[in-house]
């Protein structure tokens, strides 16, 4: 990867027939030198042995166009919830699929997993984050390498991880710090109340928190809501209240550039934007969609 060049990608698909090769051809599809993928249906827990996978072909083909595989990400299904341990029984298979998750990634040589932070469910803030730090104190008690980045939240309903100041009440409560990092989402942020127009501002906030090294992932996607609204609804790059020239900031930020960014945004007349929307950021210059 050349000195300065943006770490930038997208969720891709993994599917049939050839899975974790399909994923990186997916992102090459896009001009991406990085990507995300879930290891199975971001809604569910269901997971095919990594023997399917077509590992090895995906590692030649990553090796062949000279992609940074420790800038690829995977991200832990929605369903689990580390913040509510009122059913013992969710609790401990969220703790139990996350250690395999750790185990796959690393075969997967993909060293970072983003995790919702999860929903306290009316225990409280405080109850919910004290969940989620005993969770993750047992998920990284081994002696891998794997990192968790606990992703900033929108803050809809009982949601924990909507603020910094939460983000780093969860840093405070995990022992190995060395394993733990954040994904900051832009959408999350400004629908949670954060004004990201003066991205220094912002980003010395970050500094007097959760500490800027300790940001792991960016996901760069604008918003269909006002700042403040916790809705948590992400819109195509430019077409929203965020703009392009504000997220245009985070991708060449001097704080930023070794931080892998990764788009959610939705599809564009039910094709991937994907393509469009990373050339326009390599061009620094926006170029509406045409259908």
């Amino acid at each position: 990867m050349v000195k300065d060049e943006i770490i930038i990608g997208s969720h891709v698909s993994l599917t049939s027939p050839e899975y974790y090769l399909g994923s990186v051809k997916e992102a090459l599809s896009y001009k991406a030198n990085t990507l995300m993928i879930y290891t199975g249906a971001p809604r569910n827990s269901f997971r095919l042995p990594l023997e399917k996978f077509r590992l090895e072909e995906a590692f030649a083909l990553i090796e062949e166009h000279h992609l940074d595989e420790s800038k690829f990400i995977i991200h832990a299904p929605y369903i689990l919830n580390l913040a509510d341990n009122t059913k013992e029984d969710k609790y401990a298979f969220a703790i139990s699929y996350l250690k395999d998750e750790v185990v796959r990634a690393e075969k997967m040589h993909i060293p970072t997993i983003v995790l919702h932070p999860g929903s306290h469910l009316g225990l409280g803030e405080k109850v919910g984050i004290n969940n989620l730090c005993l969770a993750l104190n047992e998920i990284l008690a081994d002696d891998k390498k794997v990192k968790i980045a606990i992703e900033s939240m929108a803050g809809k309903g009982n949601e924990i991880g909507k603020n910094l100041e939460e983000l780093k009440m969860i840093y405070d409560g995990v022992i190995k710090k060395e394993r733990l990092g954040f994904c900051l989402d832009t959408c999350h942020l400004s629908d949670a109340g954060y004004n990201l127009e003066n991205i220094d501002d912002f980003l010395q906030k970050v500094e007097d928190t959760i500490g800027i090294k300790n940001i792991l992932v960016l996901h760069i996607n604008d918003s269909k809501n006002p700042s403040g609204s916790h809705k948590d609804r992400h819109e195509n790059i430019g077409y929203g209240f965020l703009g392009f020239e504000t997220l245009l900031k985070f991708i060449y930020h001097p704080l930023l550039i070794d931080v892998p960014k990764i788009l959610e945004t939705p599809y564009f007349a039910n094709k991937p934007p994907y393509l469009m929307e990373i050339a326009n950021f390599k061009k620094k210059e926006f170029h509406p969609f045409k259908d």
